[in-house]
């Protein structure tokens, strides 16, 4: 397999991926990756190892997945840094937080457990049993396919009441999904302190509480996220008159009178519009602004109230500076995360892998965002025409971005033209079988 011709930015990616590992394994991780790309049907492990053509020493790739899961931190501090390098240039960074269950099966998965299902689908089925992931992207915006996200690190959550089914020498300790949101918040004010760039981050409402707000305050991380329309919100702290003596002591941080979230959007007047990008779509938006002290943000917030269709929606930023058009895009371009998620397990068959122990399923959950970072990166400077070609699907809608799958098949496509191209240099091909070749290829892609 190591002989194989690639892509030459590829080899130089993962080559630089697995300088993170030690060097006894680090060779595996080109042919995992090469694996994940081609396997087809159900996305096991044994797929993987199949479609990279390993046949011997199999066992020995299920401890590398592992030792992948107990290295995850390092290698996703060694993707940033080669996505910092690679994208273009940006004048702030933005990212993404949520989690996201992955479905598994059998009574010995360490660390699976019963939980809430957010997409319950037509079985209505409310709990699902699983993993559950909480997940960082980079979101970025292309300028002819809108926003994407490239997902970083996750960390796997385990409910406190089944840590004692794990084994003990593990050492797992409880984290709520809120402390490791923070937890990653800090490791990326880490990462970003040193280039100097703004960072920002959006969540939904369900992290928009005290430990992720203080976390990034401690590490200068803006957030952006949903308010609750009976959030306790206060007016300004009292400014001093002009000609009164100030007070000795501290100067109060926060208000005395409540604001009500829900009076303000009832009252008619004070309503502005807005036009801004949502969702790859200009759209023009009725909005009411201010200023606000919120105690769980620790002092002075941005609050803009939108009034929609089905009633009007609140959101607050820590920025009290920031604009309301880029409050109002910033958690529109959370969809970015949202659409890694139904990426990652319908393309990549996140949480198919058949793994039991816990670092195992860790590292295979990590895996399956690398890869998708690293093809979106790939696709990031290649157009349309190469990525995607409706000529064999008349139906489709031209006009519609390449999806995930598309960039996927383009790069197998790369792939094997690489080979292709090797195989030339070494014997010549009539040009009839080298087009039938390129025509059986791209149905094998």
């Amino acid at each position: 397999m190591a002989d194989r011709p690639y892509p030459q930015e590829w080899s130089e990616w993962w080559t630089y991926l697995a300088e993170g590992l030690h060097g006894r394994c680090r060779w595996r991780l080109p042919i995992v990756i090469f694996g994940m790309l081609f396997a087809g049907g159900r996305r096991t492990v044994t797929s993987w190892l199949r479609a990279a053509g390993i046949t011997r020493g199999f066992a020995d790739y299920y401890y590398f997945i592992a030792a992948v899961g107990r290295a995850a931190q390092t290698l996703a501090e060694r993707l940033f840094l080669l996505l910092q390098d690679q994208l273009p240039k940006q004048s702030r960074w933005l990212f993404a937080i949520d989690d996201t269950p992955t479905k598994r099966y059998g009574p010995k998965v360490q660390g699976a457990g019963i939980h809430h299902n957010p997409t319950p689908g037509p079985a209505d089925a409310k709990f699902v049993y699983g993993h559950i992931w909480v997940t960082l992207a980079w979101v970025v915006r292309h300028a002819s396919w809108g926003t994407i996200g490239l997902p970083l690190r996750a960390m796997m959550y385990v409910r406190q009441k089944d840590i004692p089914k794990l084994p003990r020498q593990l050492k797992w300790s409880f984290q709520t999904k809120l402390q490791q949101a923070a937890q990653m918040i800090q490791w990326l004010g880490q990462l970003a302190r040193a280039s100097g760039i703004a960072v920002w981050m959006v969540a939904d409402g369900a992290y928009a509480k005290r430990p992720v707000l203080k976390a990034g305050l401690i590490a200068d991380v803006v957030l952006v996220s949903r308010l609750r329309k009976d959030a306790a919100l206060y007016t300004l702290p009292p400014m001093p008159k002009p000609g009164e003596n100030p007070r000795r002591g501290r100067k109060p941080k926060y208000g005395t009178r409540r604001i009500s979230l829900y009076r303000r959007a009832g009252q008619k007047r004070g309503w502005q519009t807005i036009d801004c990008v949502q969702y790859n779509k200009e759209e023009t938006k009725t909005y009411k602004s201010f200023l606000a002290t919120y105690h769980p943000a620790y002092g002075m917030i941005r609050v803009v109230i939108v009034q929609e269709d089905d009633g009007p929606e609140y959101f607050f930023c820590t920025d009290p500076a920031a604009s309301v058009r880029e409050i109002l895009e910033t958690f529109a371009d959370r969809a970015a995360i949202e659409q890694d998620f139904h990426d990652v397990k319908e393309v990549w068959g996140a949480g198919q892998q058949q793994l039991r122990d816990l670092w195992a399923n860790i590292g295979a959950y990590h895996l399956n965002l690398w890869i998708h970072s690293l093809v979106e990166l790939w696709a990031w400077r290649k157009t349309k025409a190469v990525l995607c070609n409706r000529r064999a699907c008349p139906w489709d809608d031209p006009k519609r971005r390449p999806s995930h799958a598309d960039r996927r098949k383009a790069l197998r496509c790369t792939f094997f033209d690489a080979q292709l191209l090797a195989a030339i240099d070494i014997r010549p091909i009539p040009r009839k079988i080298l087009a039938f070749a390129k025509r059986l290829l791209r149905l094998v892609a």
